[in-house]
């Protein structure tokens, strides 16, 4: 009797305490997720108070969409350089600041403030900034690259979109990058100094090596983040120049809202977040395959 009183109370503690955050994820997430699914399977539109179910003709549209595997692929470009030198920065960063630098804790949150700016208030900033202050620098200097707004470029639009995500995540992923450096055990570095490890041999040889668990999540979360970019990509540039800079986001939601396209614009969506979720998993597989511990 004790064991089944003492079963009944530890339900109705989870119940007290995890079931209204269990309730608000079904209700934002789990449900409207699955709900999404069954529309693929639709000829849904938001205009239309009826429907029919469709099968799979809504994928085979979506495999047939030129445009959206042009946009697809623009979208692996961007998440791959915007990981590659966020990454590249933050570290540099993290280095640094972990050295006995003067001032380096004001540097710290001074370079973690960007990541505090909302997508669309950072975009409209640098907006200003590249057909501006970038264009007027040039005209100061006479160097002709720089006299033109970079988001009238085709090529060189879909960069400052690069520019400006790098100036946002690369103070978060420092923070990051910071308690990588600090983690590391104090014995294990005094042992490498002892054998010789000093300066570029320490770091590649002792210290990266123990930082991989800090790769793993800054990766993770670039690559995560880099994919579902959208409030960036419509304030600083709206896909503009003739939709040189339209990132995969852009075209779901313009597909499904403004095409009234929903059962299409739902199944690349599903599409979208299987190659997200694939992505991601890999990363975190092969970088867990290089971690080592103190």
């Amino acid at each position: 009797m004790n064991r089944k009183n003492k079963l009944l109370g530890n339900i109705g503690n989870f119940i007290l305490f995890m079931g209204p955050s269990l309730f608000a994820f079904a209700c934002v997430l789990i449900i409207p997720f699955l709900y999404g699914i069954y529309l693929t399977f639709t000829d849904y539109s938001p205009i239309r108070i009826t429907y029919e179910f469709v099968g799979f003709s809504n994928f085979r549209a979506v495999f047939t969409d030129k445009e959206f595997w042009q946009q697809f692929l623009k979208t692996l470009g961007y998440v791959l350089y915007s990981t590659i030198f966020c990454n590249l920065l933050a570290f540099i960063l993290a280095y640094l600041l972990t050295s006995n630098i003067r001032g380096r804790n004001f540097l710290r949150a001074g370079f973690f403030t960007p990541n505090l700016i909302g997508g669309i208030v950072l975009g409209y900033i640098w907006k200003f900034i590249f057909a501006n202050v970038v264009t007027k620098l040039g005209e100061t200097l006479d160097y002709q690259p720089l006299k033109t707004s970079f988001l009238t470029h085709p090529d060189r639009a879909i960069v400052a979109m690069i520019i400006v995500t790098v100036w946002q995540y690369a103070g978060y992923l420092m923070i990051i990058y910071i308690a990588g450096f600090v983690g590391i055990p104090r014995e294990v570095q005094e042992a490498s100094e002892i054998d010789g490890a000093t300066g570029l041999k320490k770091l590649f040889s002792v210290t990266i090596p123990l930082m991989v668990p800090s790769f793993i999540i800054c990766f993770f979360i670039m690559i995560s983040r880099g994919f579902m970019t959208y409030d960036l990509n419509l304030a600083l540039t709206n896909g503009q120049p003739y939709g040189s800079t339209r990132l995969a986001a852009m075209h779901i939601y313009q597909k499904a809202f403004q095409a009234n396209e929903y059962g299409i614009g739902q199944a690349e969506a599903i599409i979208f977040f299987i190659t997200v979720a694939i992505a991601a998993v890999t990363q975190v597989l092969l970088t867990k395959k290089f971690e080592v511990e103190a």
